[in-house]
Order: structure tokens, then sequence, then C-alpha cells
């Protein structure tokens, strides 16, 4: 907590905030949400809870001459039942565009569930401070980009010289909706995302909307979507799907046209790109759902198992192989009165010669070098003069 006397302590306001949809004031401060409350009260799902308030690509950003910045901010972290603790949340610091440094913020509240009882315990704690020193001294842009994987609650902002809202920067706001491979899953830290890197490559304004476990095509994701002011606009549609087991190929068909539809209200010409999902070797063939492992946990290792049979009769139910047809499909015949929607194979993006190289460690997800490779390709696929999005 502060011990300058010269500190100055800013109020935390959306205009020093990007990458949310909602600040909500806590008795603590205040709570960034990626999706608005009215759509929040739509769903009662924890999951969805949890993951909308783990502000993946959520950033301070300000214009100051401070050579220090101290940020109080309550963290809710979670550890697991017979697992190694997990990695601590990380800020990442950016001035003037540059990664600077990274820390974390101690203390907070930690939520200790256990996978095989289904429970969970709740421990509150205080907030922590995290603090940068010796930053150029000079009028500068700062970027905090907060941690993307633990909710966290800003409760104060001191600087040893005046902070002003940064400019608007003028570049084009890419928003994005996908599953926990979006939101970043095992990522190094909040700008190594692959869809931070890829807005970092392409020079674009970025909110993330990837929600872990819950890319389920809910329609207040769209409507948030339709009423959220986009000049680019990406849905990466598939994994959970599969791994939740909740619908067949005749609703998934019927639910995306309608997603689409409500997206297309609020933003009829805004380039609009389908993605379908990366290579998951679990369930290119195999339908969900999918489950943990619990074998390897107390070693650190947790992976997930396909539960489905690929020799079940049913008809329609959901591979991944199946979405990628079915998605291409989709656009391919929406595309002659919508010109501006197109369509990208998660495959290009991560494939099979991927997988030989860079396996998913849980069988799952992606690890941070191949979240720096997605972002890559990502950026290169759709930004370039050859893409969708290509200024």
């Amino acid at each position: 907590m502060p011990t300058n006397p010269h500190w100055i302590t800013t109020p935390l306001t959306a205009e020093l905030l990007r990458g949310a949809l909602e600040l909500e004031r806590t008795e603590h401060g205040v709570l960034p949400h990626r999706l608005p409350a009215w759509a929040r009260a739509q769903c009662t799902d924890p999951q969805l809870a949890m993951v909308e308030s783990q502000p993946s690509g959520v950033r301070l950003v300000f214009r100051t001459r401070a050579t220090t910045v101290e940020l109080d901010a309550l963290r809710t972290k979670r550890t697991y039942v017979g697992a190694p603790p997990r990695p601590d949340g990380l800020y990442d610091l950016l001035v003037d565009g540059h990664l600077t440094a990274q820390a974390s913020v101690p203390d907070g509240n930690t939520i200790t569930v256990d996978m095989t009882a289904g429970t969970a315990e709740h421990r509150p704690g205080p907030p922590g401070t995290v603090t940068f020193t010796d930053l150029p001294d000079r009028l500068k842009t700062i970027e905090i980009w907060l941690p993307h994987n633990e909710t966290t609650e800003l409760v104060a902002l001191r600087t040893d010289a005046p902070v002003e809202p940064a400019p608007d920067p003028g570049r084009r706001v890419w928003l994005h909706h996908g599953s926990s491979i979006s939101h970043g899953s095992d990522a190094a830290g909040p700008t190594a995302i692959w869809p931070a890197h890829a807005a970092s490559l392409a020079g674009v304004e970025l909110i993330n909307l990837g929600f872990g476990g819950s890319a389920l095509l809910d329609p207040f994701v769209a409507r948030a979507i339709r009423d959220t002011p986009a000049d680019l606009i990406s849905l990466k549609i598939g994994i959970n799907l599969v791994n939740h087991d909740v619908m067949r190929l005749r609703a998934f068909t019927s639910a995306v046209h309608g997603f689409l539809d409500t997206i297309r209200d609020g933003h009829p010409t805004t380039p609009l790109l389908v993605v379908s999902p990366i290579l998951c070797p679990i369930h290119e063939d195999t339908p969900g759902p999918s489950a943990p492992d619990f074998t390897d946990l107390a070693e650190g290792r947790l992976r997930f198992r396909a539960m489905g049979d690929p020799e079940d009769p049913t008809p329609g139910k959901l591979t991944l192989r199946l979405i990628r047809d079915e998605l291409e499909d989709i656009v391919a015949r929406r595309a002659p009165e919508d010109p501006h929607l197109h369509y990208l194979d998660g495959l290009t993006l991560y494939g099979e010669p991927d997988a030989t190289t860079l396996p998913l460690p849980d069988d799952l997800h992606p690890d941070a070098e191949t979240h720096h490779l997605i972002g890559e390709r990502f950026a290169d696929l759709a930004f370039t003069a050859k893409g969708p999005f290509a200024p």
C-alpha cells in the first residue's frame, strides 16, 4: 500500500480501460466484465461467470511522465486439490507498445477446487500491489494488460506524475469470440495469448470475447457482439460444442445461422470471419463429451479424454471434422448475399504437421509456443493484403 507522500491516485474509470464491455462497482473498486450485466443475467452457469470476469485482453491504457506506477488489485486465484500450485497470473507492462516488465499481485482470494468431488471452497484474502519502477522519464503511453486467467478487481492506481487517458490511436477495433484457446489457455502471459499477439502484429485494437469452455453459440453473446462497436469481427466456433456434446448437426446449423443473423443486425457490412476449429486429435472423428483424466494430476499433468464413441450411429453427432465441413458450407451459402462474410479453416492455424512438433500438452489446449504460432498465422492469413481483414 502507498508509502510515497508524492503519490498521485487516479480514479479507475472506463476512460482508462480497453477491452472490457462493462465495469462493475464493488466494495473494493471496479471489476471489468467481458459481458454486460443483462447478458450475464441470462445465464447462471458458474463456468461462464468465472471466465467472463477473467480480463483476457483487458488493459489499462494512459499517458504519463511517471517513472513509477503502482496498481492495487484483488485477484481470485484457483487451485486444485491434488495438483501442484498454478502459476500466478501476470500483469504485462508495455511502454509505447513494447513489453517492458511482468509482475504478479500477491495475496487475494483463493478458490480451492476438488475436481473429483465436484466441490469448491472460497477463502477470502486482501488486495495486493504490483509495482513497476525505473520507467522512462518522458511522456509515454503505458499499457498494463491484466491477467488473462485470474478474476481481477482493480482497487487503486498510483503514479509519481499525473495520468491522463490515452488518445484514440485511430486503429481499427477487432472483436474476436472463441473458446478457452482464444481466452488464453496456457499462454505465457496476457499479451502472449494468440489474439493479443495477432492484434499486435496487425496494429489493431483487441476486444477478446474468448470464454473458456463457454463458446456455445449463446444468443446473448451474439447480441453483445451485435451491440459492441467494432470494425472487424471473427468467430472461432466448434470445440466447446463437441466437448460439451450440447447439440446435433441439425441444431448446430440453425444456431450458426441465427448467431450470424443477430450479429448482422448490428454490423450489416462489417468484415466477419468464421474460423473453424484447430486440430484436436481426440475429437477429429470422435464426438464428445470430453472429460478430464486425473491419472497424472499429482505430477501437474491434466489431460482430457474423448468420451464419445466414433462408431456411434446417432445421426448428426458433432465431431470437429463435421463442424469444419458444415461451417465452410454455411459461409459459402450465405456469401452471395453477404460479400463481407468469410471463412478460415482452423487447420491452417494448427494442423496435423504441427501436432507432430507441437503436440497439445493436455490433448485439448495449445501451449505458449503454439499460441505464438497461431497468432502469427492468423495475422498473416486475416490481416495482410490477401486476407479478409486487409487494410
